[in-house]
């Protein structure tokens, strides 16, 4: 497990991204065929069902030990990760092992079927034959995420980078069922095992914000207006029958969204369509937190789809029986994209409705009342324009409301990374709910250099509790928060979440007696 714990330190080591891409190439250059399948497995989500839980680690560590359990409680504040808690508590080894990454699971793989007292000695017997950083690591094989600082998405721009191959030729090949007895590396991430040309999605086109007063671009004929929808921006691909889905994020969402799957098998023909993924019921688009309920998932359940109902509003059409439609003028692929609709008609996936308006105050009008259909605002789009890679100035304008804002107090704080990590750069703040303060939203962005050594030195001076990396701040300090939208989560004490929250202005002129309460915050929600 030598490479593999080597790149596994230098990942951990880190912030700067070219260094963890330069650790995870060495790795996939020198370590055993074995362990690079399952180093991609693990990075991936593909891991095997945890077979001793977190908890009985712990037991075990606090029987080798014997400290209190306050201690370990204080231990894990410090360090701030499960796993490398317990491996800094345990003694020193006493043995040496010499085992590969794919060996190691393999010997996971077989607790599945053993009795906790073996599950137990063959921990017990692990952990007195590695050091830290190997202990480290196997406490994560068992049971623990290797959220190491790389995303999947860095991750496969790496692999792409390192064999010279195109990104979604290897997320395509990594998508389905395979495992490490069967398939070998490089021919799975180059694509051998699939056909990686049905599912290849074309590169977005993409929108700047509006620089200047609409009435400048000239006649309002000239452009085609829609809804800038505020969901999740995808291509729907249907070559030789099978059905693919990319977001806007070169992510494969295909297994998120069964119901498009389900719509799309009913269409005829072979076509790459444009469009926006969103969560709406009884015709009425729902807020985006609704629709965050579908992301990440692995099983859409039928409780979850009933829940949160998912439709497609199609902007354009990429591709048709095979022929590459993007050079074509907006106008024309609109009308392509109309016919073909036509034949197709379902409750699912919808044309986005274009905005007819013989002038532009008219247009205006519209747009300042937009988020009252949970819409970002206005897309201005020239009816002559191609579909061109990434953003150009000219043809397509977002012309978006402006954000929402409210007040709140800063209450924690946490060191940046990178040129940031000797300023308190990551904030948390917090709204009243009665006589209590409750946290609404984490800003990262907003403040300008010298604000922020201002507001570190107010940190360092008046933090009241540590908690590993995060203090806790003497309510004081109010800042006008901004945001895109705001909805409903569970998954939040104050029982809402912000949408791309960040700081607008630090209000110097306010108290933290005059933040806004949780209760006129909540009426923001539609």
């Amino acid at each position: 497990m030598i490479e593999f714990a080597t790149l596994v330190n230098a990942l951990d080591s880190t912030n700067k991204a070219s260094l963890k891409k330069e650790a995870i190439i060495r790795f996939l250059t020198f370590a055993p065929e074995k362990d690079k399948l399952w180093f991609l497995a693990l990075m991936t989500g593909k891991r095997p069902r945890r077979p001793i839980s977190t908890k009985e680690l712990k037991t075990w560590v606090l029987e080798i030990t014997n400290i209190p359990e306050w201690l370990f409680v204080e231990c894990y504040a410090a360090v701030g990760d499960l796993s490398e808690t317990l491996a800094l508590l345990l003694p020193p080894a006493s043995e040496k092992i010499n085992k590969s990454l794919s060996e190691w699971m393999e010997d996971i793989l077989q607790l599945a079927n053993a009795s906790m007292a073996e599950k137990k000695a063959f921990v017990l017997t692990s952990w007195n034959r590695l050091n830290t950083i190997e202990r480290f690591i196997f406490n994560k094989l068992l049971g623990g995420s290797f959220r190491l600082g790389v995303s999947s998405k860095g991750l496969i721009n790496t692999i792409a980078t390192h064999f010279q191959i195109e990104p979604s030729i290897v997320t395509h090949s990594i998508m389905g069922e395979w495992n490490s007895h069967d398939y070998a590396f490089d021919k799975l991430v180059r694509g051998e095992y699939s056909n990686t040309n049905l599912s290849k999605p074309y590169p977005f086109c993409l929108a700047y914000p509006i620089e200047k007063e609409v009435e400048e671009l000239g006649l309002i004929a000239e452009w085609q207006c829609e809804y800038k929808w505020d969901g999740i921006r995808g291509q729907l691909i249907k070559r030789g029958d099978e059905i693919f889905i990319w977001s806007r994020g070169e992510e494969l969402v295909t297994i998120q969204f069964p119901e498009i799957t389900d719509a799309l098998k009913k269409w005829k023909g072979s076509f790459v369509l444009d469009g926006e993924i969103l969560a709406a019921k009884d015709g009425q688009i729902l807020n985006f937190n609704e629709l965050q309920k579908r992301i990440n998932r692995k099983l859409i359940s039928k409780t979850l789809r009933e829940e949160v109902p998912i439709v497609v509003y199609l902007y354009d059409l990429l591709e048709l029986d095979g022929k590459d439609l993007r050079s074509e003028s907006l106008q024309n692929r609109r009308k392509l994209l109309e016919q073909l609709y036509q034949h197709n008609v379902g409750p699912t996936i919808l044309l986005s409705p274009l905005i007819s308006c013989e002038n532009w105050a008219d247009l205006r009008i519209l747009q300042l009342a937009s988020r009252e259909l949970n819409s970002e605002g206005i897309m201005l789009k020239k009816k002559d324009s191609i579909y061109y890679v990434g953003r150009k100035k000219g043809g397509w304008w977002k012309w978006k409301v402006n954000p929402m804002t409210i007040d709140a107090v800063l209450i924690y704080a946490q060191k940046g990374s990178g040129r940031r990590s000797a300023h308190y750069t990551d904030y948390t703040f917090a709204v009243k709910d009665g006589d209590h303060l409750v946290s609404i939203a984490k800003a990262y962005s907003g403040l300008t250099d010298k604000e922020i050594l201002e507001v570190s030195r107010y940190i360092r001076q008046n933090a009241l509790e540590k908690f590993g990396p995060v203090r806790t701040v003497k309510p004081e300090l109010v800042f006008e928060i901004a945001f895109e939208g705001i909805g409903y989560s569970k998954r939040h004490k104050s029982g809402v979440a912000l949408r791309f929250p960040r700081i607008l202005r630090w209000r110097r002129d306010k108290k933290a007696a005059d933040i806004d309460t949780l209760e006129n915050i909540k009426k923001l929600i539609t």
